[in-house]
């Protein structure tokens, strides 16, 4: 008898399977909309939360960072400046916690129907990003105003280049994900503690503060960072200012595909046992 589709174990250290992927195109499109979509449901407000959100957390940071902390914003409007560096951070996050617990968010599924495992992982970054995108138009309603008022922000032609921005964020945040999915697959308080190692690690990355205000001797923790580097680049195609290196984009970017790759590893060796072990 001939198969016309034959399913077998994964042997390979990372086995994407990309024509898998391409034939479960319509799962990848309905774990999106599921993704998107769960949160807010019955809502008032629904996704409209996703612009209040970031915004109460800019009225908080200008607030403390701005006004009491009195840490300047390189003349950027503090509003695009809290909100800018709020939207990429959440951005990050969301995809990192998201994909951290894929295995046991997704064990329903896994665990009853065959289908490429990573179809979940790459639903969620797009969930996230779709979140993000909301945000970044009201940022740009923010930043359009300030450049009529006659504000010194100016965008440059790296602005057109946000997209791949978008994929290198996703991608770094969806790296680190999985590779924290192999350990809290088997350790469930691991995600109690991932959560408090990211909101540490917000304030080593440029978010509430421009990197030209970290002192000299702190300043290798933000290079080695590599959420930084996108997160300078950002401000410098938006607003015209950043401090960001040569150097820190390729170390940001080498790390980006380092982690991409260490991801794909893990996960591929945990999928085979994840429904053993939850």
């Amino acid at each position: 008898m001939n198969w016309d589709f034959t399913i077998t174990s994964k042997r390979k250290l990372i086995d994407i399977r990309l024509r898998e992927l391409i034939r479960y195109r319509d799962l990848v499109l309905m774990l999106f909309i599921r993704d998107f979509t769960v949160i807010y449901k019955q809502t008032i407000l629904g996704p409209l939360w996703h612009v209040i959100s970031p915004l109460l957390s800019t009225i908080v940071y200008a607030f403390v960072f701005g006004r009491i902390a009195g840490i300047g914003t390189d003349g950027i409007p503090p509003l695009l400046f809290y909100y800018g560096g709020t939207m990429l951070w959440t951005y990050f996050s969301t995809t990192l916690n998201q994909n951290s617990d894929i295995f046991r968010t997704n064990a329903g599924l896994y665990g009853k129907v065959y289908f490429p495992r990573l179809a979940a992982p790459i639903a969620s970054a797009m969930s996230a990003a779709i979140k993000m995108l909301i945000q970044f138009v009201m940022l740009m309603a923010f930043l359009s105003y300030y450049i009529l008022a006659g504000s010194p922000v100016r965008p440059t032609l790296g602005a057109f280049l946000f997209p791949l921005m978008i994929i290198w964020i996703g991608a770094l945040g969806m790296g680190f994900g999985l590779i924290c999915s192999a350990f809290t697959t088997k350790y469930r308080d691991l995600n109690h503690v991932l959560v408090l190692i990211i909101q540490l690690a917000m304030y080593v990355t440029p978010v509430v503060f421009p990197l030209s205000q970290v002192p000299e001797r702190l300043k290798l923790f933000f290079y080695i960072n590599p959420v930084s580097a996108p997160m300078e680049l950002f401000r410098m195609w938006f607003y015209g200012v950043g401090d960001v290196s040569s150097f820190m984009v390729v170390l940001s970017l080498s790390i980006t595909v380092t982690v991409v790759l260490l991801g794909l590893i893990f996960f591929t060796r945990t999928e085979r046992t994840s429904m053993d072990v939850i």
